[in-house]
């Protein structure tokens, strides 16, 4: 029997195992699909929510103790595994911002390097961007990663430490509690054991509480995102309009997202969405409309409310923990948030304050 059993292998539960086995525990894994096949793999890679003067303190935090972690992650999995998560800090240009006043006093107030740039700045770190309106923000530390690989690289290390025990195909159908503590699930391999359960879920953890009579406020929002495939440097790092990003990758490759669509857990694409991520991309970039359109798809992101993850363990089941709902941000706060639940598994003092994130009952829904 393991120490721990994890449900969900995205990079929140690949993260949370690795971080346990680094720790000495016996881990199980167990994932329905592929590990890092979902939101993981769906979503753009940015190091920092997309504006992070517009959140609260909770997002916050998390966010910027990620930000430190990823360079020093990323290269510990190059070094272990030989995949390159392709790391890249080479900032982010903000173009027609409308509340940038809010965004310098934010980056002002934690000493983030943001600042106000004119049209010759962004030229000449841009030549193919175009401007909109005369000014534009630039915070140079923004650090992005590419998702697919990273989440290789994590399933790579993972099925090389002995203390860890992948099960992909594996799908959870209940727990095994007879009416006392959860002492294990019922999966499609048969049942498994463990002292505690984290449920890392994704979209889908509230699916699976519900098992438990646990009323999570977690629910699937499609983006749709589309990819180009444009000459190499026709941009050189990651440029932001309207809500709306492009993001480039080392082999020339241009992310383009991302819808927001209550659609449940539909994940079809379709062409009106193609048609608005183009429009947006070439806006930025007009010299996408001469480059083939590469691939569109959608994933599924975990919404919550106020884009606050749950953290923790449940209050009726104090051996079930779950870390869901970044909604957004679940790249983002990845290094943050499974480090501060695997500081409550292990009895560390937490790295930041985990009160915010508990699945307490007052931020569960109650029927």
């Amino acid at each position: 029997m393991s120490d721990f059993l994890i449900i969900g292998g995205g990079v929140i539960g690949m993260m949370t195992a690795l971080q346990l086995a680094d720790a000495g525990q016996q881990v199980t894994l167990v994932e329905r699909g592929r590990c890092g096949q979902e939101a993981s793999w769906a979503g753009g890679g940015i190091v920092s929510p997309l504006y992070p003067w517009r959140y609260g303190a909770a997002v916050s935090q998390l966010s910027r103790w990620s930000e430190g972690a990823y360079p020093s992650l990323a290269l510990r999995l190059l070094e272990e595994t030989g995949i390159d998560p392709e790391y890249r800090q080479k900032g982010l240009l903000y173009l027609n911002v409308d509340d940038a006043e809010k965004a310098l006093h934010w980056s002002r107030q934690l000493g983030k390097p943001l600042e106000r740039v004119g049209e010759d700045f962004v030229y000449n770190k841009e030549p193919n961007v175009v401007m909109a309106g005369d000014s534009a923000l630039w915070m140079p530390t923004l650090g992005s990663v590419r998702n697919p690989r990273l989440a290789k690289a994590l399933k790579a290390r993972l099925t090389a430490m002995p203390q860890v025990t992948l099960r992909e195909q594996c799908g959870v159908s209940g727990f095994i509690h007879n009416n006392g503590p959860v002492k294990g699930v019922v999966t499609s391999q048969g049942p498994l054991e463990a002292e505690r359960i984290i449920v890392c879920g994704g979209a889908w953890a509230a699916q699976l509480l519900v098992q438990l009579d646990v009323q999570l406020p977690v629910r699937p929002v499609k983006g749709q995102m589309i990819t180009y495939q444009a000459p190499k440097d026709l941009v050189q790092r990651v440029v932001l309009k309207d809500g709306r990003y492009i993001i480039p990758r080392a082999d020339g490759l241009l992310l383009v997202g991302s819808t927001l669509e209550e659609a449940g857990f539909d994940k079809t694409t379709d062409a009106a969405a193609l048609a608005s991520l183009k429009q947006s991309a070439e806006a930025i970039l007009p010299a996408l409309a001469l480059c083939p359109v590469a691939h569109q798809w959608a994933g599924l992101r975990p919404g919550s409310p106020e884009g606050i993850p749950f953290i923790g363990a449940l209050p009726e089941w104090p051996n079930v923990f779950v870390n869901a709902g970044h909604y957004r941000n679940g790249l983002v706060l990845a290094p943050a948030s499974t480090h501060l639940l695997v500081d409550q598994l292990l009895g560390r003092e937490p790295v930041i304050d985990p009160a915010p994130y508990q699945p307490t009952p007052e931020r569960l829904i109650h029927t």
